[in-house]
């Protein structure tokens, strides 16, 4: 560890929240220095990544859905794990070269949130991404971990803390003490499935087809999880399934709540089962405590009250919900003498 403090003098160390939708870069002692789509462009049938190899992120994601025949927009990241190694690889490349440039003599060392319910061959997949893309040393953190610390929570004193973490791909719900998980679910659902659940609504409702933008949009300016004070309205525009032609059709935030209905329940439901597994002592913590949501997903109006009546405990949005995780792995890698007992041991050879 003192050769790793050494060595750190010289080198843009690094936390990286490898998100389904977004990645966040953040380095030690200088907070969030990145925030990009994690979308790539490649050549069609290749690996081959346009402009060479700089068409990623917020340039990527301007060419979803719009693309010409000879190119794909991908997302090489699904439900929160790897998808495609090759393009996983040049993101995570990019994403490290943008933000270390002539920052550090050596290649940094990184600090990657990951779902906790993912195996050990997709721990070992994102791992070895990021050594083969520049990274000097990688420690894996969960992504309920990192958000607890990121939220200032206390979790390493002996009290519960709860967090539930509804990000892109997969909604993390943990219960942690004493600097560990003690009960953790993960459920591949998340603020893709709002979205795909809005264009099969669209689809099935109206013969109306739009594309995974469009839909975020809609999910933003529409979307709820509850009654809302006072219901909205919206133009959108897409592609008559019928006719083929384009059209515009008029939609209510009432409906579009009742087309996130499923995937609403199916978080919900993941946070009751969490609070039923949990011990008996934490569980009784929590009645004080409370619980804490982050994450693209909880923003959804009226999150923080349908978990609230469904647990009966206090629900509260963090500060900053977008950038929780990425924070977390941030104060971790600062911290990592202190804070790497709860490092899967898996993860990296201390001796």
């Amino acid at each position: 560890m003192i050769l790793d403090t050494i060595l750190g003098w010289f080198s843009t160390d690094m936390g990286i929240d490898l998100g389904t939708c977004n990645t966040l870069v953040t380095v030690r002692g200088e907070g969030i220095k990145l925030n990009e789509p994690s979308v790539v462009a490649v050549r069609k049938g290749t690996n081959v990544v346009l402009n060479n190899g700089e068409a990623v992120g917020l340039v990527a994601k301007d060419m979803l859905g719009k693309t010409p025949g000879s190119i794909s927009a991908i997302r090489p990241l699904k439900d929160g794990v790897i998808s495609d190694f090759e393009i996983t690889e040049a993101m995570l490349g990019y994403f490290i070269r943008k933000v270390h440039g002539r920052g550090g003599l050596l290649r940094p060392q990184v600090v990657i949130s990951v779902p906790s319910g993912i195996t050990a061959v997709e721990r070992r997949a994102v791992r070895d991404s990021a050594e083969r893309a520049g990274a000097r040393k990688v420690f894996l953190i969960d992504e309920p971990m990192a958000a607890g610390i990121g939220a200032g929570l206390p979790i390493t004193e002996p009290t519960a803390s709860m967090i539930v973490d509804i990000g892109g791909g997969t909604t993390e719900v943990a219960i942690m003490s004493l600097a560990d998980i003690s009960t953790c679910t993960s459920l591949r659902v998340g603020g893709d499935d709002f979205d795909e659940a809005i264009i099969n609504h669209l689809k099935r409702t109206y013969n109306l087809l739009i594309g995974e933008s469009r839909a975020e949009q809609v999910k933003i300016e529409l979307g709820s999880a509850g009654p809302l004070e006072e219901e909205m309205t919206m133009e959108i525009a897409g592609r008559d399934t019928i006719s083929g032609l384009p059209r515009k059709i008029v939609i209510t935030s009432e409906e579009i709540r009742e087309a996130l209905k499923e995937p609403v329940s199916s978080i919900i439901e993941c946070v009751t089962q969490t609070l039923e597994k949990a011990e008996p002592e934490l569980a009784a913590d929590l009645i004080d405590n409370g619980v804490h949501i982050c994450g693209g997903g909880a923003i959804l109006r009226g999150m923080d009250k349908v978990l609230a009546n469904a647990t009966g405990l206090n629900v509260n949005l963090v500060e900053d919900p977008l950038t929780c995780v990425a924070r977390g792995t941030c104060v971790f890698l600062e911290n990592l003498e202190s804070l790497r007992e709860s490092i899967d041991q898996d993860s990296y050879n201390w001796d």
